[in-house]
C-alpha cells in the first residue's frame, strides 16, 4: 500500500524550511511502516529533547534555523539539566553546554517548558478518541491507556517532526481495530489486601510487560479503580519490561467498561491466571542487589511524582531526618505547588532532594559510586538504574523506602502491608 499526501502535504514537503523537512520525515516513516496517509494530530508530547549526544542538538538547532514552529501543543519530556536548581547535574561543561543549547532550542520550536515525564499530571490531557503524537515509554502508555487517546510509540526526532506538521502516520494504535484486547491477564487469586497496596502496582506491571510483550490485554479481577498514581506506576513498569503501549483494565480504563468491551466481543487468544508465585518471583526481579545491609541512595519519582505522591512520603517521614537523602524526582509544576506553602524547604530541612526537570536515571546526579546500592519504590528505575547508573538495585514500597533512607539500611516491611 502506497503514502497518499494531500496537495497541501506535498507543497509543505517541497520546501527547503524546517516546516519542510520535518514533514518529509513524518512522510517518509509512514512509508517505512506502510501507512497509507497521514492524519492530523491535536498534540505531541517530546521526548527528544534529552541530550544523548551532539546530533540531537545540532538536528533541533536546524530546525530552528528553518523557521520551524510546532503546530499543536507541544510539551516536553524530561532534559539532560534541572533548570530550577534543585539538584546539582555532574555533566562536564562541555556536554552541559550542549545539553543547555538542545533545551534552548526546543524552546525556540515553541514547545512547552514542562520538562516532565508525566505531562499528564501538568494539564496535558487530550480528549478521549483524540490523535495525538507522545514520545516517552510512560506517557505514551497513560495516554491511550487512561485517558484513551490515540498514539503510537513515537521515537526522538520523528516526535518533534509529528509536532512542526502537525501529522502523523495512520498506523498502529490509531486505529481502533489494533486496540482490542486480544488475551486476558486475571488477577483474581491474588489476595485483596496486596492489590489494594500501593507497592503491587509496579510489581504487576513489570510481570504484565514480562508476559504480554507489546500486545494489548485487558487485566480482570481489580476490584476497584486504584487511582491515577497506581496506574501511571503500572504503566511505566509494563512500558519499561516489555514493549507495552496500551492496556486495558476491566471496569477501570476507559475503553473497558467491561472485558468483553474491551475484547471487541471476541474470546481471548490466551487467558494468562496470574498466581502468588508469579508474583513473588516478579518482585524478586526488581531487585539486582541481593543481600546486602547497606543503601548508599534512595530515588523515587520515575515516573514524576505527583502532589499526592509528595503528601505521602510527607506523612511517612513524620519530620524524621534521613541517613540517606532520598533524590525525590518531579516536575516543576509540581515544584511550584510544594514551594507556594513552604513544603519544598521542609523537605530538603529533612534531607530530601529535590530534582526538577530531569532524573537520577538519565543524567548523573547521584553520587559516582561504584558498586553502590540504590533503593526504590519505582519499577521503572528499577529496570534501568544498573544499566544506566552503575548502582544495584533494592526494589520496595514507598514505606520501605523512607524507613531505609531514616535508618541508613535496608527495611522491608510485609508484602503487602
Amino acid at each position: 500500500m502506497s503514502l497518499a499526501l494531500t496537495a497541501d502535504e506535498r507543497r509543505i514537503a517541497g520546501g527547503a524550511d524546517g516546516a519542510a523537512m520535518a514533514m518529509r520525515i513524518v512522510a517518509e516513516s509512514a512509508a517505512l511502516l506502510g501507512a497509507p496517509r497521514l492524519i492530523p494530530i491535536a498534540s505531541a508530547h517530546i521526548d527528544g529533547a534529552l541530550y544523548h549526544g551532539d546530533s540531537g542538538t545540532l538536528f533541533a538547532e536546524r530546525l530552528v534555523e528553518g523557521g520551524a514552529q510546532v503546530a499543536v501543543r507541544s510539551t516536553l519530556n524530561v532534559g539532560a539539566l534541572d533548570l530550577m536548581g534543585c539538584s546539582r547535574v555532574r555533566l562536564e561543561e562541555q556536554q552541559r553546554s550542549m545539553a543547555r543549547r538542545m533545551m534552548e532550542a526546543y524552546r525556540k520550536l515553541g514547545c512547552e517548558q514542562s520538562w516532565t515525564c508525566a505531562p499528564y499530571q501538568a494539564g496535558h490531557r487530550p480528549a478521549f478518541g483524540s490523535d495525538v503524537a507522545w514520545g516517552e515509554s510512560n506517557a505514551v502508555v497513560f495516554c491511550n491507556s487512561v485517558l484513551g487517546a490515540r498514539t503510537n510509540r513515537y521515537g526522538d526526532f520523528l516526535d518533534i517532526a509529528c509536532a512542526i506538521s502537525g501529522r502523523a502516520p495512520d498506523y498502529g494504535l490509531h486505529l481502533k481495530k489494533n486496540r482490542r484486547a486480544t488475551l486476558v491477564f486475571d488477577v483474581s487469586a491474588l489476595p485483596p489486601e496486596f492489590l489494594a497496596s500501593e507497592i503491587a502496582w509496579p510489581v504487576l506491571g513489570s510481570l504484565y510487560g514480562r508476559e504480554v510483550g507489546n500486545a494489548v490485554g485487558v487485566m480482570t479481577g481489580i476490584p476497584r479503580n486504584p487511582g491515577e498514581d497506581a496506574l501511571k506506576a503500572f504503566g511505566a513498569a509494563a512500558a519499561s519490561s516489555g514493549a507495552v503501549g496500551l492496556f486495558h483494565i476491566d471496569g477501570v480504563t476507559p475503553e473497558a467498561p467491561d472485558a468483553e468491551t474491551a475484547l471487541g466481543g471476541i474470546a481471548a487468544e490466551i487467558t494468562i491466571l496470574v498466581t502468588a508465585a508469579m508474583v513473588t518471583s516478579a518482585q524478586a526481579r526488581l531487585s539486582t542487589a541481593g543481600n546486602t545491609e547497606r543503601i548508599d541512595a534512595v530515588a523515587i519519582g520515575s515516573p514524576h511524582l505527583s502532589l499526592d505522591e509528595f503528601g505521602a512520603l510527607q506523612r511517612l517521614m513524620a519530620g524524621r531526618r534521613l541517613a540517606v537523602p532520598i533524590h525525590a524526582c518531579t516536575g516543576r509544576h509540581v515544584l511550584a505547588e510544594l514551594d507556594r506553602n513552604g513544603r519544598r524547604k521542609a523537605l530538603e530541612a529533612l534531607g530530601v532532594v529535590i530534582v526538577t526537570d530531569t532524573c537520577v536515571v538519565v543524567t548523573p546526579i547521584l553520587p559516582d559510586s561504584a558498586g553502590g546500592v540504590l533503593m526504590t519504590n519505582s519499577g521503572k528505575f528499577a529496570h534501568y538504574a544498573h544499566g544506566n547508573t552503575g548502582y544495584a538495585v533494592l526494589y520496595g514500597s514507598l514505606a520501605d523506602c523512607v524507613e531505609s533512607a531514616v535508618t541508613g539500611r535496608p527495611v522491608f516491611a510485609r508484602l503487602g502491608s
